[in-house]
């Protein structure tokens, strides 16, 4: 049977600018969070016209990868298509879902750690640890939850798991924000810090049962704050 010959077609102009826009937002050009330039500062840069900025633009938009916010800009989503469908499911999950899953992924990354961490990842995780207290004694919510964020990344890191670390990264906004969010007092940032000092002691002395433990026990701390011990 004669094979039909698919059309030669070149990509359009359009479809070469989201592959580029991709790469560059995937390589961390825009990092997810911050307002890409405007759109006459891209057609001068990129030496395309409005209509092919604006196509390729909208892909991305359509994506995931932005958004865009009217009367403010276009902004950086998410890094990936992976990590916009991820980070969607996640923020639209019940509360309780989102935990127990953050739970299964931190007790796994933190004996992993403790038992697979360098002594660089150790030195990095004391100062992280460092910079918490100092977050928590500020009584700064966002600077808090930010130390907390990078935190528990370096933890991941520490396991040695390229694909668990990857999966984290992506749905690591939507694991960690819970934490700036809750209402918070003394006694319980206080237990918080604690928990995250035997966290870093077990994984310093490679006790992986240890590590295990305080992490199930950080996660448990912010469901029990939050009022959700089912």
């Amino acid at each position: 049977m004669k094979r039909i010959d698919a059309p030669r077609r070149s990509a359009s102009l359009a479809s070469q600018l989201v592959d580029s826009l991709r790469s560059h937002i995937e390589e961390g050009g825009w990092a997810v969070g911050t307002r890409i330039p405007s759109e006459q500062a891209l057609m001068e840069e990129l030496g395309v016209g409005r209509s092919t900025l604006r196509e390729a633009i909208g892909a991305l938009v359509h994506l995931g990868l932005l958004e865009a916010r009217m009367g403010d800009g276009t902004y950086v989503r998410a890094s990936s298509e992976l990590q916009s469908v991820m980070v969607r499911r996640a923020s639209s999950a019940q509360r309780n879902d989102v935990l127990e899953l953050r739970t299964v992924l931190e007790e796994f990354a933190s004996k992993a750690a403790a038992l697979r961490r360098s002594e660089d990842q150790l030195v990095q995780l004391r100062e992280l640890l460092a910079d918490a207290e100092t977050a928590c004694e500020s009584e700064d919510p966002a600077a808090a939850q930010d130390v907390d964020a990078l935190f528990h990344r370096a933890v991941v890191r520490a396991s040695g798991n390229d694909l668990l670390m990857e999966v984290y990264d992506h749905l690591g906004t939507a694991l960690t924000a819970t934490v700036g969010e809750l209402p918070w007092d003394a006694a319980a940032a206080q237990e918080h810090a604690g928990l995250h000092r035997r966290l870093v002691e077990a994984i310093e002395v490679r006790d992986g049962d240890g590590a295990r433990a305080a992490a199930a026990a950080i996660v448990q701390l912010t469901r029990d704050t939050d009022g959700d011990s089912s």
